[in-house]
């Protein structure tokens, strides 16, 4: 089969100029008059001035506001807080009293920061502040001083707005009154319920409140219950807690379900329209076993000279949900998909996420191609972009997989018998995109991801790790491919859209990793800008020692985190000058946008999404906030809606940290609720961790952290020491740091705050590992280097070298 790909012809739009006759201004737009004319009769003044007066000043000098439109600018001034007033109706402009209106953010540890409106660094909110607001709330301020860190310190003076409408928490009656205490550890106060508006709801239920009015600074904000949850030990509580904590939607608009009944089960001829056929190319999709939805599947042909032609097909999602739709809108809401234990979360409806949208074998699927040559260096030669339909020979699973390639005779080969030549050549392959890796100094870490096996009322039997073998890793080495050809093609067309960021790590986070290092006889090389090859040095040089996981945990530490930005800054550690998210459009908004992106060059039409969800800053940690800050370009160069690009990174970058939030909070609530059933009983761990309070151990076998309180440690004064990342005893030269060895019995587990507390036993004073210490013995993880014989089957034409 030929590859042939048919372009529409272009199109031509007419345009002609058209003359506008004067209309009256409207009423929004009187309103934003008014709003500069209340501003500069303020700043004019140099003083605050009475509300009546400054009505009487506004109304006099500009003849076209009314009353009821100086009410509605002053309300909206004050409401964005650029106004102040107080009791006495004395107003003033908030950037003349030195004061700053900003968003709170808050924080599980009951601090908070004020994310300022106004260009300049955010405000520190300590806890006691944090007790007259709610996360979200608008409010002024004024700056009382600095913290040990140089971040001004926030006094609230001022609530402007409360975004926040609901709260999920746990009912209960005090002196014969209803409150009901957050889930929420960073909502630092109760809600009072509404004489006769609990909805029925008894102690210890937990419920979900709607408040009623905004409250003031000093007292608790009263609502009324809207829906009863149940109780905390019913099945999934802990989801549907985290689903409405994180406010997370969970429900499809009803414009969503009407347009799904539109959609046909299978492919239709006009889905063909424009598409390379590629439905006899055995293609398959490698997940694992409990996966429902398949965005990508695979298939590679050996070429002279030890090249291959890798085709990854991507399920193309941007046909079925156009910009703007009511899907869209859904999805740009949520942004990706969340993973609990028992529970998804989808993106897009299931309708199209595991059915249409999922290239499920034995069924026409529409999908975005990236057909690659990559040479036997693994260095991608050439590449080009097409909409194809594809029809997958199988779905195989990574152990499976795994299995076929060590023992091409065992009974898994034979079940995929059709398609294990084809899955043989995705190994040989692999094994050249190493050799790639290997010469841009990419690092790769080797860390525990775990899960959990259930019960039937949801709760954890056992916590396991997940083994990971050459199968995974051959698939995320197809998807990088892929991802960086697609960041490639976007930056040699100049197209907008949202690269997947990751910053090189920043000074003090290299400091305290050196210092952190020195005690297990490490040295991270490259002075104050180490590349990723000295990352992969670092990581080789450990790879046999006892305590590789600690180390690697130190080094991951010291990494930024990755965000989404239109502003390519590069990869640092995947060691990619441009890197994107396009393998995964079923259940990450970024990939779609950049699929439709790629659409648009193919079509020679420039894309320019919508913003169908508005940010909220408040959403985004401060951490994320001051790496996104820093990707943009000092001297960044004007490109078009620009900054429309800029939202939507914002927005999935804070949506991308809420699911992980989310997905956190439910584990730590199952990893507490198991350890119930153990406390009193003893361990043997190491410390994973160490803050000026307390240390943190993690269990040996069981994967479960804890903490204990650093008044636990012994009869001493302990210090902490930040540069170091250690705790000593200032009489007893006792010394914590990560990686020691301690023996210590489950103390207390407290569910509200999902925290596990341990009691120490005894500490292993000789617990630095020794790289000669007794290890474990590793399988090796060398597959079959022979492939079976099979038949090849005649591929697309080969795309052309592009410069």
């Amino acid at each position: 089969m030929r590859l042939k790909i048919t372009t529409k012809n272009k199109t031509t739009q007419k345009s002609a100029l058209t003359s506008a006759k004067p209309q009256r201004a409207t009423p929004a737009a009187g309103v934003e008059a008014a709003e500069k004319a209340i501003e500069r009769e303020l700043r004019t003044a140099g003083f605050p001035m009475e509300m009546d007066d400054l009505k009487e000043y506004v109304m006099l000098s500009h003849k076209g506001i009314s009353s009821e439109v100086f009410d509605r600018a002053f309300n909206k001034l004050k409401e964005a807080g650029r106004i102040f007033t107080n009791r006495e109706d004395i107003v003033l402009l908030t950037s003349s009293a030195k004061l700053h209106t900003g968003v709170v953010q808050g924080h599980r540890d009951g601090f908070g920061f004020l994310i300022c409106e106004e260009d300049g660094p955010d405000m520190y909110i300590p806890p006691e502040e944090m007790t007259k607001v709610l996360p979200g709330d608008i409010v002024v301020a004024r700056e009382a001083g600095t913290d040990y860190r140089g971040r001004g310190l926030a006094d609230i003076v001022e609530l402007a707005d409360r975004k926040l409408k609901r709260i999920v928490g746990r009912f209960e009656l005090r002196r014969g009154v209803g409150i009901v205490v957050p889930e929420d550890a960073r909502i630092c106060k109760t809600i009072l319920i509404a004489p006769g508006r609990s909805l029925g709801a008894t102690p210890s239920q937990i419920v979900v409140v709607e408040l009623e009015d905004k409250g003031l600074l000093t007292n608790s904000p009263v609502g009324h219950v809207v829906e009863i949850l149940g109780t905390i030990d019913e099945p999934g509580m802990e989801t549907e807690i985290a689903v409405r904590k994180f406010d997370l939607p969970y429900k499809f608009s009803e414009e969503t379900k009407k347009e799904i009944k539109r959609f046909s089960d299978s492919v239709t001829k006009s889905d063909l329209r424009d598409r390379v056929d590629l439905r006899d190319i055995p293609f398959v999709t490698i997940d694992g076993a409990d996966a429902k939805d398949f965005d990508d599947a695979v298939y590679c042909l050996p070429l002279e000279d030890g090249k291959f032609r890798l085709l990854v097909a991507i399920a193309d999602v941007s046909h079925y949900v156009k910009p703007g739709c009511a899907i869209d809108k859904d999805a740009q809401l949520r942004t990706t998909s969340v993973y609990f234990p028992r529970r998804v979360i989808p993106m897009l409806p299931e309708e199209l996420s595991n059915g249409l949208c999922s290239l499920n074998p034995q069924v026409d699927r529409c999908t975005m191609v990236c057909d690659a040559i990559i040479g036997a260096n693994g260095l991608v030669e050439a590449y080009q972009f097409y909409p194809a339909v594809i029809r997958s020979a199988a779905r195989l699973i990574y152990d499976n997989v795994w299995a076929a390639l060590c023992n091409p005779n065992g009974p898994e080969a034979k079940v995929m018998e059709h398609v294990l030549g084809n899955v043989q050549d995705l190994y040989d392959l692999y094994k050249n995109l190493i050799k790639s890796r290997e010469l841009r100094g990419a690092m790769d870490f080797e860390t525990v991801e775990t899960y959990i096996v259930a019960n039937e009322q949801g709760k954890i039997e056992q916590i396991l790790p997940r083994e990971r073998n050459d199968a995974h890793r051959l698939i995320e080495e197809m998807m990088l491919v892929a991802n960086t050809c697609a960041a490639d093609f976007l930056q040699k067309n100049k197209a907008p859209c949202l690269y997947r960021v990751h910053e090189p790590p920043s000074q003090d986070r290299l400091e305290k990793a050196r210092a952190t290092l020195a005690p297990f006889g490490v040295t991270l090389p490259g002075g104050d800008s180490p590349t990723p090859g000295d990352y992969a040095k670092v990581l080789e040089s450990i790879a046999d020692r006892p305590d590789k996981a600690m180390i690697q945990t130190i080094l991951l530490r010291s990494m930024q985190q990755a965000v989404y930005s239109p502003h390519n800054v590069g990869h640092f550690g995947l060691a990619y000058d441009a890197y994107t998210h396009f393998t995964s459009p079923i259940r990450r908004y970024p990939d779609l946008l950049v699929h439709r992106a790629i659409r648009g060059i193919l079509r020679r039409r420039k894309y320019v999404p919508k913003i169908l969800v508005e940010p909220n800053e408040a959403e985004v940690p401060v951490q994320t906030r001051e790496i996104i800050c820093k990707a943009k370009p000092d001297d960044k160069k004007k490109v078009a809606h620009i900054d429309l690009w800029e939202k939507l990174g914002l927005l999935c970058s804070a949506h991308e940290r809420r699911a992980d939030e989310a997905s956190y909070d439910v584990m730590a609530w199952l990893k507490c609720n198991y350890m119930q059933k153990k406390l009193g009983q003893v361990f043997k761990g190491v410390i994973s961790g160490v803050s000026p309070f307390a240390i943190f151990v993690t269990l040996e076998d069981l994967y479960v952290e804890g903490a204990i309180h650093i008044s636990g440690l012994g009869d001493d004064y302990f210090v902490f020491d930040d540069k170091s990342n250690e705790i000593y005893g200032e009489d007893s030269g006792l010394r914590y740091r990560l990686g020691d060895e301690l023996t210590v019995k489950v103390a207390r587990c407290d569910l509200d705050a999902r925290r596990i507390e341990f009691a120490l036993v005894s500490k292993n004073r000789q617990s630095r590992p020794k790289t000669e210490a007794k290890r474990k013995t590793v399988k090796s993880s060398a597959a079959p280097r022979k492939p079976a014989a099979r038949k090849t089957k005649k591929a697309p034409s080969a795309p052309k070298k592009r410069s």
